[in-house]
Protein backbone atom coordinates (compact mmCIF):
# COMPACT_ATOMS: atom_id res chain seq x y z
CA UNK A 1 0.00 0.00 0.00
CA UNK A 2 1.14 3.69 -0.50
CA UNK A 3 0.29 5.98 1.30
CA UNK A 4 0.52 9.74 1.28
CA UNK A 5 -0.31 12.79 3.68
CA UNK A 6 -0.83 15.68 1.28
CA UNK A 7 -2.90 18.94 0.66
CA UNK A 8 -5.03 20.36 -2.17
CA UNK A 9 -5.56 24.53 -2.33
CA UNK A 10 -9.16 25.44 -1.44
CA UNK A 11 -10.88 29.16 -2.09
CA UNK A 12 -10.05 28.87 2.04
CA UNK A 13 -6.66 27.64 1.98
CA UNK A 14 -5.16 24.36 2.55
CA UNK A 15 -7.12 20.97 3.11
CA UNK A 16 -5.06 18.28 3.99
CA UNK A 17 -6.41 14.65 2.89
CA UNK A 18 -4.86 10.79 3.20
CA UNK A 19 -4.13 9.44 0.11
CA UNK A 20 -3.26 5.78 -0.74
CA UNK A 21 -3.72 3.24 -3.19
CA UNK A 22 -2.15 -0.14 -4.02
CA UNK A 23 1.34 -0.43 -4.67
CA UNK A 24 1.19 -2.51 -8.14
CA UNK A 25 -1.74 -2.80 -10.88
CA UNK A 26 -2.77 0.94 -11.72
CA UNK A 27 -4.01 3.41 -12.68
CA UNK A 28 -7.03 3.02 -10.56
CA UNK A 29 -10.79 4.14 -9.99
CA UNK A 30 -10.49 7.06 -7.13
CA UNK A 31 -13.08 7.16 -4.18
CA UNK A 32 -13.63 10.21 -1.96
CA UNK A 33 -14.17 9.09 1.97
CA UNK A 34 -16.06 11.96 3.58
CA UNK A 35 -15.61 11.49 7.03
CA UNK A 36 -18.22 11.88 10.16
CA UNK A 37 -18.53 14.27 12.91
CA UNK A 38 -15.69 13.29 15.14
CA UNK A 39 -13.14 14.17 12.11
CA UNK A 40 -9.87 12.72 11.33
CA UNK A 41 -8.26 9.88 12.66
CA UNK A 42 -6.81 6.70 12.35
CA UNK A 43 -10.06 4.35 12.48
CA UNK A 44 -10.91 6.47 9.51
CA UNK A 45 -7.37 5.92 7.55
CA UNK A 46 -8.16 2.25 8.31
CA UNK A 47 -11.12 2.07 6.02
CA UNK A 48 -9.96 4.22 3.74
CA UNK A 49 -6.63 1.61 3.47
CA UNK A 50 -9.45 -0.68 2.58
CA UNK A 51 -11.23 0.98 0.02
CA UNK A 52 -7.26 1.23 -1.33
CA UNK A 53 -6.98 -2.24 -0.86
CA UNK A 54 -9.65 -2.89 -3.09
CA UNK A 55 -7.65 -1.57 -5.91
CA UNK A 56 -8.64 2.53 -5.73
CA UNK A 57 -6.88 5.33 -4.66
CA UNK A 58 -8.92 6.65 -1.76
CA UNK A 59 -8.88 10.45 -0.54
CA UNK A 60 -10.06 11.05 3.22
CA UNK A 61 -10.14 15.02 3.04
CA UNK A 62 -9.79 16.78 6.37
CA UNK A 63 -13.54 18.26 6.17
CA UNK A 64 -12.03 20.49 9.25
CA UNK A 65 -9.22 22.26 7.73
CA UNK A 66 -11.08 25.71 8.57
CA UNK A 67 -10.54 24.88 12.03
CA UNK A 68 -7.57 22.95 12.31
CA UNK A 69 -6.01 19.74 11.59
CA UNK A 70 -6.57 16.11 13.46
CA UNK A 71 -6.64 16.25 17.02
CA UNK A 72 -6.47 20.21 17.08
CA UNK A 73 -9.89 20.89 16.38
CA UNK A 74 -11.00 22.60 19.82
CA UNK A 75 -12.39 19.51 21.52
CA UNK A 76 -11.44 16.18 23.36
CA UNK A 77 -12.51 13.39 21.18
CA UNK A 78 -11.44 10.69 23.99
CA UNK A 79 -14.29 12.66 25.57
CA UNK A 80 -17.23 12.98 23.47
CA UNK A 81 -19.29 10.35 24.53
CA UNK A 82 -18.95 11.29 28.41
CA UNK A 83 -18.96 15.35 28.45
CA UNK A 84 -21.67 17.38 27.61
CA UNK A 85 -19.52 20.22 27.07
CA UNK A 86 -16.97 18.70 24.89
CA UNK A 87 -19.85 16.75 22.54
CA UNK A 88 -20.99 20.10 22.11
CA UNK A 89 -17.73 21.61 20.86
CA UNK A 90 -17.90 18.99 18.78
CA UNK A 91 -20.81 19.68 17.36
CA UNK A 92 -19.79 23.40 17.26
CA UNK A 93 -16.97 22.30 14.70
CA UNK A 94 -19.37 20.39 12.75
CA UNK A 95 -21.81 22.83 12.03
CA UNK A 96 -18.99 25.31 10.91
CA UNK A 97 -19.39 23.07 7.64
CA UNK A 98 -22.45 23.58 4.85
CA UNK A 99 -23.61 21.67 1.72
CA UNK A 100 -21.71 24.68 -0.21
CA UNK A 101 -18.50 24.60 1.41
CA UNK A 102 -18.37 20.75 0.80
CA UNK A 103 -18.98 20.99 -2.80
CA UNK A 104 -16.69 23.87 -3.43
CA UNK A 105 -13.51 21.99 -1.47
CA UNK A 106 -14.38 19.23 -3.49
CA UNK A 107 -13.99 20.79 -6.96
CA UNK A 108 -10.19 21.23 -6.10
CA UNK A 109 -10.21 17.61 -4.82
CA UNK A 110 -11.59 16.69 -8.14
CA UNK A 111 -8.74 18.47 -10.20
CA UNK A 112 -6.10 16.97 -7.95
CA UNK A 113 -7.30 13.40 -8.23
CA UNK A 114 -7.65 13.82 -12.56
CA UNK A 115 -3.84 15.03 -12.54
CA UNK A 116 -2.58 11.89 -9.90
CA UNK A 117 -0.38 9.65 -12.14
CA UNK A 118 -2.07 6.82 -10.70
CA UNK A 119 -6.15 7.64 -10.79
CA UNK A 120 -7.62 6.11 -14.24
CA UNK A 121 -9.86 8.08 -16.10
CA UNK A 122 -13.75 7.54 -15.19
CA UNK A 123 -15.75 7.96 -13.09
CA UNK A 124 -15.31 8.93 -9.08
CA UNK A 125 -17.06 7.21 -6.24
CA UNK A 126 -17.95 8.51 -2.87
CA UNK A 127 -18.85 7.36 0.51
CA UNK A 128 -20.17 9.41 3.59
CA UNK A 129 -20.88 8.64 6.70
CA UNK A 130 -23.26 10.38 9.57
CA UNK A 131 -23.13 13.93 9.03
CA UNK A 132 -21.38 13.01 5.45
CA UNK A 133 -24.54 12.04 4.13
CA UNK A 134 -25.80 15.31 3.20
CA UNK A 135 -22.83 16.03 1.80
CA UNK A 136 -22.16 12.87 -0.71
CA UNK A 137 -25.53 13.60 -1.55
CA UNK A 138 -24.97 18.09 -2.55
CA UNK A 139 -21.46 16.75 -4.12
CA UNK A 140 -23.42 13.94 -5.99
CA UNK A 141 -25.42 16.38 -7.63
CA UNK A 142 -22.92 19.12 -7.91
CA UNK A 143 -20.82 17.45 -9.78
CA UNK A 144 -20.90 14.99 -12.53
CA UNK A 145 -17.89 12.88 -12.19
CA UNK A 146 -19.30 10.97 -9.11
CA UNK A 147 -20.48 7.60 -10.56
CA UNK A 148 -21.15 6.13 -7.36
CA UNK A 149 -22.84 7.56 -4.41
CA UNK A 150 -23.17 5.73 -0.98
CA UNK A 151 -23.88 7.04 2.43
CA UNK A 152 -24.32 5.24 5.84
CA UNK A 153 -26.72 6.53 8.27
CA UNK A 154 -25.91 9.47 6.62
CA UNK A 155 -28.41 12.69 8.46
CA UNK A 156 -29.68 15.94 6.88
CA UNK A 157 -30.48 14.39 3.04
CA UNK A 158 -33.89 15.45 3.62
CA UNK A 159 -34.53 18.99 5.89
CA UNK A 160 -36.45 22.12 5.65
CA UNK A 161 -33.94 23.79 4.30
CA UNK A 162 -33.01 25.72 1.14
CA UNK A 163 -29.84 23.90 0.88
CA UNK A 164 -31.18 20.58 1.69
CA UNK A 165 -29.69 18.33 -0.50
CA UNK A 166 -32.76 16.04 -1.69
CA UNK A 167 -33.95 19.26 -3.35
CA UNK A 168 -30.73 18.82 -6.11
CA UNK A 169 -31.04 14.46 -6.19
CA UNK A 170 -32.58 14.90 -9.92
CA UNK A 171 -29.16 16.29 -10.88
CA UNK A 172 -27.32 12.87 -9.50
CA UNK A 173 -25.89 11.35 -12.67
CA UNK A 174 -24.33 8.27 -10.83
CA UNK A 175 -25.85 5.41 -8.79
CA UNK A 176 -27.08 5.74 -5.40
CA UNK A 177 -26.89 3.36 -2.24
CA UNK A 178 -28.68 4.66 1.36
CA UNK A 179 -28.63 2.11 4.34
CA UNK A 180 -29.65 3.16 7.43
CA UNK A 181 -29.54 1.62 11.11
CA UNK A 182 -33.06 -0.07 12.34
CA UNK A 183 -32.28 2.36 15.49
CA UNK A 184 -31.37 5.61 14.83
CA UNK A 185 -32.02 8.46 16.87
CA UNK A 186 -30.15 10.99 14.32
CA UNK A 187 -32.65 10.07 11.20
CA UNK A 188 -36.33 10.48 11.82
CA UNK A 189 -39.14 7.87 10.62
CA UNK A 190 -40.31 10.84 8.41
CA UNK A 191 -37.46 11.58 6.74
CA UNK A 192 -37.24 7.62 6.23
CA UNK A 193 -40.78 7.42 4.77
CA UNK A 194 -40.17 9.94 2.41
CA UNK A 195 -36.71 9.27 0.90
CA UNK A 196 -38.01 6.23 -1.72
CA UNK A 197 -40.34 8.71 -2.78
CA UNK A 198 -37.91 11.46 -3.07
CA UNK A 199 -35.64 9.38 -5.02
CA UNK A 200 -37.67 7.85 -7.45
CA UNK A 201 -39.35 11.59 -8.36
CA UNK A 202 -35.99 12.37 -8.64
CA UNK A 203 -35.79 9.26 -11.21
CA UNK A 204 -32.17 8.64 -9.59
CA UNK A 205 -30.72 4.90 -9.76
CA UNK A 206 -30.91 4.06 -6.56
CA UNK A 207 -31.22 1.34 -3.36
CA UNK A 208 -32.09 1.96 0.29
CA UNK A 209 -31.46 -0.41 2.79
CA UNK A 210 -32.25 -0.72 6.16
CA UNK A 211 -29.96 -2.83 8.57
CA UNK A 212 -31.59 -4.77 11.07
CA UNK A 213 -30.28 -4.92 14.55
CA UNK A 214 -28.04 -2.11 13.93
CA UNK A 215 -27.25 1.27 15.59
CA UNK A 216 -25.95 4.50 14.27
CA UNK A 217 -22.19 4.03 13.90
CA UNK A 218 -22.55 0.13 12.97
CA UNK A 219 -19.49 0.14 10.52
CA UNK A 220 -16.98 1.67 12.49
CA UNK A 221 -14.54 -0.90 14.43
CA UNK A 222 -14.07 1.46 17.74
CA UNK A 223 -17.40 2.22 18.33
CA UNK A 224 -19.66 0.59 21.09
CA UNK A 225 -22.60 0.82 18.04
CA UNK A 226 -20.23 -1.62 16.08
CA UNK A 227 -21.82 -4.67 14.69
CA UNK A 228 -19.45 -6.93 12.66
CA UNK A 229 -22.12 -8.95 10.75
CA UNK A 230 -23.26 -5.22 9.37
CA UNK A 231 -20.14 -3.64 8.92
CA UNK A 232 -19.11 -6.64 6.71
CA UNK A 233 -22.51 -6.21 4.79
CA UNK A 234 -21.13 -2.31 4.29
CA UNK A 235 -18.04 -3.38 2.38
CA UNK A 236 -20.08 -6.11 0.43
CA UNK A 237 -22.54 -3.30 -0.51
CA UNK A 238 -19.83 -0.75 -1.37
CA UNK A 239 -17.60 -2.80 -3.28
CA UNK A 240 -20.88 -3.98 -4.98
CA UNK A 241 -21.57 -0.48 -6.09
CA UNK A 242 -18.06 0.55 -6.95
CA UNK A 243 -17.72 -2.46 -9.11
CA UNK A 244 -20.49 -1.67 -11.58
CA UNK A 245 -19.88 1.93 -11.36
CA UNK A 246 -16.36 2.02 -11.34
CA UNK A 247 -14.75 -1.34 -12.12
CA UNK A 248 -11.62 -1.98 -10.10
Amino acid sequence: MIEQETTVQTADGQMDMFVCHPEEGGPFPAVVMYMDAPGIREELRDMARRIGTAGYVAVLPNLYYRTGTEGKYGYDLNNVRDSEAELQKMFDVMNTLSNAGVVADTGPLLDYLKAHDQVADGPVGCVGYCMSGQFVMAVGAAHPQFGAVASFYGVGIITDQDDSPHLNAKDIKGEVYLAFASHDPWVSDDVLKALPGVMADANVNHRIEMYPNSEHGFAFPKRDAYDKPSAERHWERLFALYGRCLGG
